[in-house]
């Protein structure tokens, strides 16, 4: 299977889900700022790489995890994704789309926008990572029920999950 996390700019919430979901990150506790800030790809993104699919690992059932930025699209997103799997003759049942927009906060808006946008990384990393802190145990349970969902094989024909 595919599991494609999706947000804004691909470079926070999404990268945290993938890491959460393939182990890198501890669902026990709250990772620590270092924890977070070395994930890879974490607020490493920039504009022109919104719309590109970053490979981020095998979990441990062999899924394919990603993560993408697609601005404010998710639908178009989403749209394309089925649109795509559709063309290439690929099993809707494979690919696992999430949303994790609803995830976000205004920390990690306003630290993201002063990191990435703007470019005051020593500014916006802190605040950032103080919003993923805070959404950490919503965005473990998100991947806990991507897991268990996937491990069940209970996905439905194209599962969208927000």
């Amino acid at each position: 299977m595919i599991i494609i996390y999706h947000c804004y700019g691909g470079a926070h919430s999404s990268v945290t889900a993938a890491a959460v979901h393939l182990g890198w990150l501890p669902t026990d506790r709250i990772p620590g700022s270092d924890e977070i800030i070395s994930i890879p790809y974490f607020d490493r993104p920039v504009t022109r790489d919104h719309g590109r699919l970053q490979f981020m690992g095998n979990d441990e059932f062999g899924n394919e995890i990603y993560v993408i930025g697609r601005r404010n699209a998710a639908r178009v997103f989403e749209n394309m994704a089925i649109g795509m799997a559709q063309v290439y003759g690929f099993c809707p049942r494979k690919l696992l789309l999430v949303n994790v927009m609803p995830y976000v906060n205004w920390k990690m808006v306003v630290g993201g926008f002063t990191s990435r946008k703007l470019g005051l990384t020593a500014i916006g990393r802190p605040v950032v990572t103080a919003g993923v802190k805070f959404a950490y145990w919503k965005i473990v349970s998100l991947v806990n029920r991507i897991k268990v969902c996937t491990a069940s094989g209970n996905t439905g024909e194209l599962t969208q999950i927000n």
